[in-house]
């Protein structure tokens, strides 16, 4: 496990979150939602040991994280907070460059590898217009995919945003989410986010940490969905428009996980298929075989296995 936080208790003086035990692998995307106040923000700065633990162990590639110095976790985690100090006279090509810094003294000259990473990390964020802008002339959407495009080319292993989709409109949201995701599954990055938007943001991640009455409830973004009834109240969203799904025959917030579930993790024409939730258990047919599986892990196991 890359990220562990172990029998943590969160909080200033007094605690927000009792007990967190949970762990992220490299190539997860995780969301981290919960209501205002419940300790989003003061897990995170957990994270990065701003804030001390009350008690227990968060460790980074099996480092515990306060014994690592400011550069250190520099290098292991990138981080965006919604509130970011906006640096004066800079423009967007400047801010993401900043990124590469951590590797350098800030007087040195980037590499052309360097450059041209950045040029593509402008150009994946629908920024190549803005590219010579001061930050104080972009509007707050293209201003938060800046600071996300910093936190890209720092290339660290591991990235948290807070708030990443604040201030964006229904397109934008999709391209940092996307971009987020390509970033774990195709770069091994390792991505936790929180949003408010996360009857969106959960088409994209596929771990969820809820935060509720002083608990972090933590597993498959599916499973931890329907373990909670005030979080199934979502829209369908088709954000893999290629994408062909199966024949889904289950109750509607049944049939909208395994949905969620499918078109993020399969490009693979499933079409063929059959998906009935019957007794609390998935019954997967085709024209020759019937499947049962007890969970959505199950599920993906199965469809990478013999699919």
């Amino acid at each position: 496990m890359h990220l562990k936080i172990k029998q943590a208790k969160i909080g200033y003086k007094k605690p927000l979150i009792l007990n967190a035990d949970t762990s992220l692998n490299l190539g997860e995307v995780c969301l981290l939602i919960g209501n205002n106040g419940v300790g989003k923000t003061t897990l995170i700065k957990s994270i990065l040991n701003q804030i001390p633990l009350l008690k227990g162990e968060i460790r980074i590639s099996n480092k515990n994280t306060n014994e690592l110095s400011a550069k250190e976790i520099a290098e292991q985690i990138a981080v965006v907070f919604s509130n970011s100090v906006v640096p004066q006279n800079y423009t967007v090509e400047d801010l993401i460059s900043l990124g590469k810094y951590i590797y350098y003294p800030f007087y040195f000259e980037l590499k052309k590898k360097d450059r041209d990473e950045v040029a593509h990390i402008i150009e994946a964020l629908d920024l190549v217009e803005y590219k010579k802008t001061p930050l104080r002339n972009l509007s707050d959407g293209n201003l938060q995919k800046a600071f996300i495009g910093r936190a890209i080319t720092q290339n660290s292993p591991v990235i948290i945003l807070d708030e990443p989709t604040t201030h964006l409109d229904e397109k934008n949201k999709i391209i940092i989410l996307k971009t987020l995701r390509a970033l774990a599954k195709e770069h091994n990055k390792l991505i936790l986010f929180s949003s408010h938007d996360w009857r969106l943001a959960k088409e994209f991640a596929d771990k969820i940490w809820y935060v509720k009455d002083k608990n972090l409830y933590s597993g498959m973004v599916e499973d931890i969905l329907l373990q909670h009834k005030e979080l199934t109240r979502a829209t369908l969203f088709e954000i893999n428009p290629d994408y062909i799904p199966p024949h889904i025959i289950a109750p509607q917030v049944y049939k909208e996980m395994l949905f969620s579930l499918l078109q993020k993790n399969f490009r693979k024409d499933l079409s063929s298929l059959t998906f009935e939730f019957k007794d609390e258990v998935w019954i997967l047919s085709d024209s020759k075989k019937i499947y049962k599986c007890g969970s959505f892990e199950e599920i993906i196991i199965l469809l990478n296995t013999s699919y």
